[in-house]
Parts: structure tokens; C-alpha cells; sequence
């Protein structure tokens, strides 16, 4: 029998250990996100494969309940819309998919969660930028060194990793972490 298990544990532990270093990175985002929120923005995520299922997780804690049950807060995944992402994949490049939906749908002072575990995925790269264009606020939940994302973002929360799945299931703590963060800053917790 494999020890699989064990060693997925073990460095998922030894991951998590390092983590206690983006505390203020986390607490900032948390901040951004609650300060929109609170301004009547919304908040905007996009990422692929698993992290396209994070920015869906993160949004549905947002516009449903985290902690206890509370007005819903204005958070959208641009992954979710399959019909957007083929006419646009189609039409002009997979590399805009979440580029031209954030350009549709952000307006200043909204904020993008820009979700990639290596920094370096096209799409929500283009999404980053047009973004930074629009006058919208950047929080990157990203991995390995940051990639070509991280100096693009207001606050990027990187994940010391080169593992991908351990990059992950440090995003979705760090994800309920900033829910937690804004339910308590808007006193809704």
C-alpha cells in the first residue's frame, strides 16, 4: 500500500508552517476587498482549471454565507459563464476570455481576484491588466515566485510552492481567511 497519503500530509504541513509569513499580506487583501464592498464595488475573480473552481467557491461563500447567515456581498467568478467563455474564446482568443468580461463588467473601485498558482497564466494576466487599466484594485492569490503577475498586483499573496496542489489548498485558506476578514469588517460575523 502507497504512503501517499503521509507524504501528501507532510508536505502539506511543512507548507502550511511558512504560511504565518503572508499574514500581512492577507489582512491587507482582506482590507481592500472589505473597503469596496463596503463602497458599493463588487468583487470580481477569475483563475483556471482549480482555481477557476476556487474563484467559483470564494464568491459563492460571498454572495451566499460564510459564518452566519447575512446580506449577500457582490462578488462575481468570470468563470462561470460558459456561453461567455466560448464566444469570446472563439470569437477572439482564450487569452481574453476574462480580459473582455472584466472590461463589461468592472468599473473603479471594484476589485479583481486574480487567482493563478504560477503567476504566469495568460488569460488572467490579460485580465490583470485591463484591470490596472480600468482603475480596479489587484489582489493576486498566486504561487511558486509570483510570476509575471505579482508586481502587477496591489497586493499580491504569494505561496512559497512549487507543488501545485499544495498551492491550492493554501489558496482556499487564505480564501476563507479574506471571507472571514470581510464579514468581520463589515461586522456581518
Amino acid at each position: 500500500m502507497s504512503d501517499l497519503f503521509i507524504r501528501n500530509l507532510t508536505e502539506h504541513l511543512s507548507l502550511f508552517r511558512t504560511l504565518e509569513a503572508l499574514d500581512g499580506a492577507v489582512r491587507e487583501a482582506g482590507q481592500l476587498m472589505s473597503a469596496a464592498l463596503q463602497d458599493g464595488h463588487k468583487l470580481l475573480f477569475c483563475g483556471n482549471g482549480g482555481s477557476a473552481a476556487d474563484s467559483q467557491h470564494l464568491a459563492s461563500e460571498l454572495t451566499g454565507r460564510f459564518i452566519k447567515d447575512r446580506r449577500p456581498l457582490a462578488a462575481v467568478a468570470l468563470s462561470t459563464d460558459s456561453s461567455a467563455l466560448t464566444c469570446i474564446g472563439n470569437d477572439y482568443a482564450f487569452e481574453e476570455v476574462f480580459a473582455r468580461q472584466l472590461v463589461a463588467l468592472g468599473r473603479p473601485g471594484d476589485v479583481l481576484v486574480a487567482i493563478s498558482t504560477s503567476g504566469n497564466s495568460r488569460n488572467v494576466l490579460r485580465a490583470v491588466q485591463e484591470a490596472r487599466a480600468l482603475g480596479m484594485p489587484v489582489i493576486g492569490l498566486l504561487g511558486r515566485d509570483g510570476g509575471a503577475m505579482a508586481p502587477l498586483c496591489d497586493v499580491p499573496v504569494v505561496v512559497p510552492s512549487t507543488v501545485t496542489a499544495r498551492i491550492q489548498e493554501a489558496h482556499i485558506l487564505i480564501g476563507h481567511t479574506l471571507c472571514g476578514l470581510i464579514e468581520e469588517t463589515l461586522g456581518l460575523a
